[in-house]
């Protein structure tokens, strides 16, 4: 017979069962996206600061520069904060660290020079290199492209901290090897909205940014890795742009080279 006092109970015996640091990382990472998705967002920007910047000459590399400054805060500082001040754990634990150097560099290099031959070939698409760098103005303007990219690397390093770092490496010690498919779900479900192949292609890359992570200790080569191919989507396209060529020649690799000088 239902009782619920029983159930009460009983809910409060499985708590008890609960360890803090695994409970902590899957409740603040419900609450840290949650705050990303409403509040550092640039749809939160546009509904409450875009008036008043609306007139600056730069207003959507603002409006970035909030999002990535945003996201900063909430998936890399917060979480350094809770690690530090309430679990008591050192950040080297969390992948904050060197690690293996000497295979996370090589991998970086051999899965980017992978990348750049399909990134060539993609980017002659009219449709991809529209699209990219997200923001605009960045094509027309070194300056504001400098200042994009780097804007984009803060928000790679948190994004990366947060599921590799915070999530993937806390939860490893409960969880072991399955942290990494984990920390893999948000990933993905986060793409959500953008081409289908990049949202099926988040799969296996949350999957090997993880591994990548536990095989050095690091996150710094799962940064390294996803955003040297950021940045080379956003100037590859930002060079067709400027060139208007599209081609996938020897001569329009050399045409669209002279932009740079």
């Amino acid at each position: 017979m239902f009782s619920f006092k029983n159930e009460l109970s009983s809910l409060k015996n499985h708590t008890k069962t609960l360890e803090k640091k695994a409970v902590t990382i899957f409740l603040s990472v419900a609450v840290l996206q949650t705050i990303s998705w409403y509040i550092t967002s640039r749809k939160f920007f546009r509904a409450n600061f875009f008036e008043q910047y609306q007139f600056h000459p730069q207003v959507y590399l603002v409006e970035y520069l909030y999002w990535f400054i945003g996201d900063f805060i909430t998936f890399c500082i917060v979480p350094v904060l809770i690690i530090r001040l309430f679990l008591k754990e050192k950040l080297s634990d969390y992948g904050i660290r060197l690690g293996d150097y000497k295979i996370g560099l090589k991998i970086s290099l051999i899965f980017l020079a992978i990348m750049l031959p399909i990134i060539w070939f993609a980017s002659s698409s009219n449709s991809f290199a529209n699209v990219y760098p997200h923001l605009n103005s960045a094509r027309d303007s070194w300056d504001v492209f400098i200042i994009y990219e780097i804007g984009l690397l803060i928000y790679m390093i948190a994004w990366e901290f947060v599921w590799r770092g915070y999530m993937l490496f806390g939860l490893y010690e409960k969880f072991g090897f399955y942290s990494i498919f984990i920390q893999m779900i948000p990933f993905v479900i986060l793409h959500n909205g953008k081409p289908m192949l990049e949202t099926f292609g988040a799969i296996l890359a949350g999957l090997a940014l993880g591994i990548l992570a536990l095989r050095t200790k690091s996150i710094f080569y799962c940064v390294i890795a996803h955003m040297s191919v950021m940045f080379s989507i956003d100037l590859i396209s930002t060079l067709r742009f400027r060139a208007n060529d599209f081609g996938v020649g020897f001569s329009s690799l050399m045409n669209i080279i002279k932009t740079l000088f």
